[in-house]
């Protein structure tokens, strides 16, 4: 493709550090890549002076993404202060040992509002990975943060509860601070991944985004427990908002089947259709007018499963948290014995098609969700710590929450360790098997 901008490369040095970098060429493709093979430690990284030192509040962080997260910002930061906050103590003080001295734990329970926000005082930003989030019906620890006047990032995954904390905008704007929700890995980095898309194509003359689609694959549960397991089956109760054309439908969860190519490391994957927060955000911040959002997991029966439930479970039962929890503490030892065969790989396929028939693609594949996850909600915490967000609750694709020049950094930071990594790249030039129409032509 071809555009005014000039292009950004990231290439893999030392097998664990990528480094974006810009050649001169006007009129060139805008890529960014990563082969992988990196390593899953994180690399340190050089914070601004009031970042440096700054005390993070990780909510829930004795489960799987709240632990990972504080992981990797030990990791990315030494010099952080970190206060693990959850309800199991013997968890807290293991993780605490494993990360080391800058680090402390507080046994909390999120619901007792008196104790959240004297938990929140004193921290400079809280990071609330205390899922699920499907049918929870306040956003307390978002006006808790507000409160507090503290700055504050979620890994929401559900649509109700990203719209439900941007009600709260005018608040967090008079409070003075930043908020950023649904800023995980999916949705999250994959919302970044789809703006930078758009915002390259957009800066070709004449050249339009008419279609996004957001494509995920997980092996099994990703390492992430029961959690992810509870997410999966809430959904299942949700119908799927999507957009076509402007005019937004809505789709029974768990149909549109399609086969997606997800390249090296993950290769073909059936994937279906999902209600997922980016589609909204996207097609109304980004303004592309069709949009959708499909995952899939394996072992392959796992997809016929969360196929028949969608289809024979009553919505009543799959809109039921309680009920959903209790399902998932029968079947956790099973789907733990499985996700040991099946393993956790993770992968992000962001399509854009545009008005020329231009097409770009944006991939995001590592072999482990529990440390990629961690990775990648730090990005996001430490890009608020830098003091690049305005007050306001955003997306994060607004760029008064992560601004355009912030993105690099945060790409940079979630794909260490990726298998592979690659931004504004034909079709082709990412898939395992691509089709070759002739005389070295590639659709």
């Amino acid at each position: 493709m071809t555009m005014a901008r000039a292009a950004q490369t990231l290439h893999c040095l030392n097998q664990w550090r990528c480094h974006f970098e810009r050649s001169s060429h006007a009129r060139t493709s805008r890529t960014t890549t990563c082969k992988g093979g990196g390593s899953d430690v994180a690399v340190p990284v050089k914070l601004l002076e009031k970042a440096r030192t700054a005390k993070v509040l990780v909510l829930c962080g004795t489960g799987r993404i709240g632990g990972s997260t504080a992981i990797a910002l030990s990791r990315i930061s030494p010099s952080l202060r970190l206060v693990i906050a959850g309800r199991n103590r013997a968890r807290g003080d293991s993780l605490v040992s494993t990360i080391g001295e800058n680090s402390e734990f507080l046994q909390l329970d999120i619901d007792d509002v008196n104790s959240l926000q004297e938990a929140l005082d004193g921290v400079d930003l809280v990071v609330h990975t205390a899922g699920p989030f499907q049918q929870a019906e306040k956003c307390n620890v978002l006006e808790a943060a507000i409160n507090t006047k503290t700055p504050y990032v979620d890994v929401c995954d559900d649509a109700d509860y990203s719209r439900r904390a941007k009600s709260l905008h005018q608040k967090a704007i008079a409070a003075g601070i930043p908020a950023i929700t649904t800023c995980g890995i999916y949705p999250g980095v994959s919302n970044v991944m789809a703006a930078e898309l758009v915002r390259a194509a957009r800066s070709s003359e004449s050249i339009e985004p008419e279609k996004l689609r957001f494509l995920y694959y997980t092996a099994g549960t990703g390492g992430a427990g029961p959690t992810i397991l509870s997410t999966s089956f809430l959904l299942l109760g949700e119908d799927v908002i999507a957009y076509n054309k402007g005019e937004e439908v809505s789709l029974k969860p768990y149909s549109g089947t399609i086969n997606v190519d997800f390249g090296r490391g993950i290769r073909k994957r059936d994937v279906f259709l999902l209600n997922l927060p980016e589609v909204r955000s996207a097609h109304e911040i980004l303004g592309v007018p069709t949009v959708s959002a499909r995952f899939g997991t394996a072992p392959f029966f796992w997809n016929w499963g969360m196929s028949a439930i969608a289809k024979f479970v009553p919505v009543d039962f799959l809109r039921n948290r309680n009920k959903v929890q209790k399902l998932v503490q029968i079947l956790d030892p099973f789907v733990r014995a499985v996700d040991g065969i099946a393993g956790e790989r993770v992968s992000m396929r962001i399509d854009l098609e545009c008005s020329n028939g231009q097409k770009t693609v944006g991939i995001f594949s590592h072999k482990k969700l529990s440390v990629s996850v961690g990775n990648c909600t730090s990005a996001f915490v430490l890009a608020v710590l830098e003091g690049s967000s305005q007050p306001g609750v955003w997306f994060p694709e607004e760029p008064e929450g992560l601004p355009f020049e912030a993105r690099e950094i945060l790409l940079k930071r979630a794909s260490q360790g990726t298998i592979n990594f690659a931004m504004n790249k034909a079709p082709w030039m990412v898939e395992t098997n691509p089709k070759e129409v002739g005389l070295g032509i590639y659709l």
